[in-house]
This record gives structure tokens, C-alpha cells and sequence, in this order.
């Protein structure tokens, strides 16, 4: 990959990028030469202290936080991606949602990327480039009803503000673009995988299966890895891609059946 892409001293951001596929995103990145800042609320111990800042973004203080912080670190951002997301929310489907869970996972999957945008992107504009890099989900086309709704409806309002971005800022030289991952073999999901597989009685491939039969099926068999979504999101950022702009892309193995 190193070889096909240049990202040498590109000031890049990234949300979300401690565990997970943003774990593996920062750590491309880094790989080809790109200079890094990430945040979250604590730093675990494989995060580089020297790319970390501690931040909440679920709060506009946070957000405001961190777009200093890459200003007085990097110098200013050009490559700015938002992999932070998750949900927390009950199972029970919507009746069981109040306003504070439907308030958290707006202010988890929506709010961070509008706050960060809003202070990061005119600075791209004036300089007449820079990319933007939004990580959705396909449950804003695929929600699975019983426990993530919330979740399913906050990355769906931010595809639709990413395609709106995309079409404003586009014509000054900033790329935006939605990377829409499926389901993600990460620590987590192994995690999940193994609980499911003790509920049921069977091995951790049986369980497996019991979560790819959930989604639907995964016609290539499993789930993505995190440096595929990663390998996706550098080519993307590069550019290689530099005539791709309000565009969304799809990794998710195959599951969303339809075109």
C-alpha cells in the first residue's frame, strides 16, 4: 500500500482513531509518512502519546478543543476524518428509546462531525483544497430494529449532511466523501462473537455465523477487517481519488442485497 499512495506530510485528523478500524486508520497513516492527531476520552496504552489529545466530542467544549489542538499541532489540517461513532442504547426498539438516548447518540454519531467541520473546513476552503472523510454506517440503510434505531438514524442524517457538505465546498477544492463500513472485526466484535457463541452453545464460528445470519447473510463469509476499511479510507484521502467527491462507499462484504 505504501508504495501506491503518497500521504508524506499530510496533516491529517482523525476522530475515533484508538480502537478499532480507527486504530488502524491512524496507524496507515502514520505508515505513509502523514503527520497524525487523534483524540478520545482517555489514551489507551498503544496510542502514541506524541498523536494523542484527550477530548470529549460528544460536547461542543471537546470539539472546540481538539480543532485548537490540530491548528496549534499540525499547523492546520488537510485530511480531516470522523470514524468516531457507536452505540450504547437499549435493546427494546423504539418504544425504549427516550430523549436522552436519542440526545446521546446524536451527540455521538452526528455532532461531532458538524462541530468539527464548522471549525476546520473553512480554513481548506480558503486554501482551496482538502478532503473530508465521514464514516457512516449501512444500518442507515439496514437498521436492525430491536436495539439500534437511534444509532441507524443518526449515521443516516450524517450521509445526508455529508452529500449536502460535499455539494457546497466541493467547487472550492474540498473533496467530501462517506465511507460506509458493515460489520467490523474488531476487538469488540470478537468480543461479541464469543458472548453469542457461549449464549448458544456453540464455537466462536458458530457464533460467527449466528451474527452474519442477523445481518442477513455476508456473502464473502465474514466480516471486514479493519485495515481493509483503512486501505479504503487512505486511497480515498489521496490523490489517487482526486476527481472522487460526494460519492459513498460501501464495505460491508456484500450484505445490503440490493443496488
Amino acid at each position: 500500500m505504501s508504495g501506491f499512495l503518497q500521504l508524506q506530510d499530510t496533516r491529517v485528523l482523525i476522530t475515533g482513531g484508538t480502537r478499532g478500524a480507527g486504530a488502524a486508520t491512524v496507524a496507515l497513516f502514520r505508515e505513509l509518512g502523514a503527520h497524525v492527531l487523534t483524540a478520545a476520552r482517555t489514551r489507551p496504552d498503544a496510542t502514541p502519546e506524541d498523536i494523542f489529545i484527550s477530548a470529549d466530542l460528544t460536547t461542543a467544549r471537546g470539539c472546540a478543543d481538539l480543532a485548537a489542538a490540530a491548528r496549534d499541532r499540525l499547523g492546520g489540517v488537510d485530511v480531516l476524518i470522523h470514524m468516531l461513532g457507536g452505540s450504547s442504547a437499549p435493546a427494546g426498539g423504539f418504544s425504549a428509546l427516550d430523549d436522552a438516548e436519542w440526545a446521546r447518540e446524536l451527540d455521538l454519531n452526528l455532532m461531532p462531525a458538524v462541530r468539527l467541520d464548522r471549525a476546520l473546513v473553512p480554513d481548506m476552503v480558503a486554501r482551496g483544497r482538502g478532503a473530508v472523510i465521514h464514516v457512516t454506517s449501512i444500518q442507515s440503510r439496514l437498521p436492525l430494529p430491536e436495539a439500534t434505531t437511534a444509532y441507524a438514524a443518526a449515521k443516516a442524517a450524517l450521509s445526508t449532511y455529508s452529500k449536502s457538505l460535499s455539494k457546497e465546498v466541493s467547487p472550492h477544492g474540498v473533496r467530501v466523501l462517506r465511507v460506509s463500513p458493515g460489520w467490523i472485526e474488531t476487538e469488540a466484535a470478537i468480543s461479541m462473537i464469543e458472548r453469542v457463541a457461549k449464549s448458544a452453545g456453540v464455537d466462536r464460528e458458530g457464533g460467527k455465523k449466528i451474527v452474519m445470519d442477523s445481518l442477513g447473510g455476508i456473502p464473502v463469509g465474514r466480516p471486514s477487517k479493519p485495515d481493509e476499511v483503512a486501505n479504503l479510507i487512505a486511497f480515498l484521502a489521496s490523490d489517487r481519488a482526486a476527481s472522487i467527491t460526494g460519492a459513498e462507499y460501501v464495505i460491508d462484504g456484500g450484505t445490503i442485497p440490493t443496488v
